[in-house]
C-alpha cells in the first residue's frame, strides 16, 4: 500500500506530467526582424552597483555595441576604451511587452560569460521588485564555468529542487534570503551551458516554463535540440528532468510571479563579480580589485557579447 507521502508525490508527478506536456501557442517572436524595436534601453544607475555605463540606443548604435549581425542579435560592450571614468559602457536592454506564465525559448549562439570582470544575464522580473518575481535564466561572474540558476520573490516562498537534472546542486531554498538579493538558486555541472564551454559548441536553447506549480528551466546544446522546438510544436513532456526544478507547496506561484519583463545585460564588478573578485576563480591574481581590471584591460572583453538567434514566447 502507498504511504500518504507516496500519494502526494505521485499525485504532484502525474500533476507535472500533465502541465508539462500542455499544448502551446506561438505569442511573441523577437530577432533580427524586430529586436530592437520590441526591446528598450535602460540608462538608469545600475542596481547591482556595476562599474558599468549603460547607454542609450543612439550611443549604442554610434559606439557599435549593438547591431543585427549575419541573422542575429548582436549585443556588445566597450572594449576599447581605456580607463573609462563612469563604467565601461554596455547595453541593459528590456522586453516592452511583459508576461505571466510560458514557454520561453531563448536561442543563443554567444554569450559573454566566464571573462574576469563580468557578470552577464539573461532574466526575467516584475514589476515592484521583489513583489512580481524574478527569473535568472542564465547568469554568472568573472570565470564561472557553469550556469547558476535563481529565483527572488518577496517573503514567504519557498521551493524544492526535486526533480532537476543530476548535478544540479541546491544553493538555497528560500527565495526571498537576504531580503530577496540572494533568493534561492542551484548550481549547474555542465559546462556547455554557460561561458567559454558554450560558446565552443555554438551555445544551444535555454528553455524556461512557468507554470502554476513550479518554474523549470532546461538547456538544450546546439547539437541536441529537440526537434519539436526547431519544428515550432514545442512539447515539454518529452524533455527528460529538467536542468533546474522549482516547484513545491511552499510557494504559491501565481502571487509570488506576475508581468515579467524579458532582460539582456552585461555588468561589470558590483554587488557579485566584483565581491569575489579575489576569492573565487583566478581573477584576482590579474589586478587588485575588479574595477582596476575592467577599467584598465579592454581588451580583455572583446568576447563579452551576446548573439542571439530568437526569443520566444509560448502561451
Amino acid at each position: 500500500m502507498l504511504s500518504s507521502h507516496s500519494l502526494m508525490s505521485a499525485g504532484f508527478a502525474l500533476v507535472s506530467l500533465l502541465e508539462l506536456g500542455n499544448a502551446y501557442t506561438l505569442v511573441a517572436t523577437y530577432d533580427s526582424t524586430n529586436f530592437f524595436d520590441e526591446f528598450s534601453f535602460f540608462t538608469g544607475a545600475d542596481p547591482t552597483d556595476g562599474f558599468v555605463d549603460y547607454v542609450s540606443q543612439s550611443v549604442a548604435d554610434s559606439a557599435d555595441l549593438v547591431s543585427y549581425q549575419n541573422g542575429q542579435v548582436y549585443l556588445g560592450v566597450d572594449h576599447t576604451t581605456n580607463n573609462p571614468t563612469g563604467g565601461r559602457e554596455s547595453v541593459r536592454l528590456s522586453s516592452n511587452e511583459a508576461f505571466t506564465q510560458g514557454l520561453f525559448l531563448a536561442d543563443i549562439a554567444h554569450m559573454p560569460g566566464g571573462i574576469c570582470g563580468t557578470w552577464p544575464a539573461f532574466w526575467m522580473f516584475g514589476p515592484n521588485w521583489p513583489a512580481g518575481g524574478e527569473i535568472d535564466i542564465i547568469e554568472g561572474v568573472n570565470d564561472q564555468a557553469t550556469d547558476s540558476i535563481t529565483l527572488h520573490t518577496a517573503s514567504g516562498c519557498s521551493v524544492s529542487n526535486s526533480g532537476s537534472l543530476a548535478g544540479t546542486a541546491t544553493v538555497g531554498s528560500n527565495c526571498n534570503a537576504n531580503n530577496a538579493n540572494d533568493g534561492c538558486g542551484v548550481s549547474t555541472s555542465n559546462t556547455n551551458g554557460y561561458g567559454a564551454g558554450f560558446n565552443a559548441i555554438g551555445g544551444g536553447v535555454y528553455a524556461t516554463q512557468w507554470t502554476s506549480s513550479g518554474i523549470y528551466v532546461w538547456f538544450f546544446e546546439r547539437g541536441s535540440i529537440p526537434s519539436d522546438i526547431t519544428d515550432g510544436n514545442p512539447d515539454t513532456s518529452g524533455w527528460g528532468s529538467p536542468t533546474a526544478s522549482f516547484s513545491g507547496g511552499g510557494c504559491d506561484f501565481d502571487s509570488y510571479f506576475q508581468n515579467n519583463n524579458i532582460v539582456f545585460d552585461t555588468t561589470f564588478c558590483g554587488s557579485w563579480a566584483g565581491a569575489v573578485w579575489d576569492s573565487t576563480g583566478s581573477c584576482g591574481s590579474l589586478a587588485d580589485t575588479c574595477q582596476d581590471y575592467v577599467a584598465g584591460n579592454p581588451g580583455a572583453f572583446v568576447d563579452a557579447y551576446w548573439a542571439i538567434n530568437s526569443v520566444k514566447v509560448y502561451q
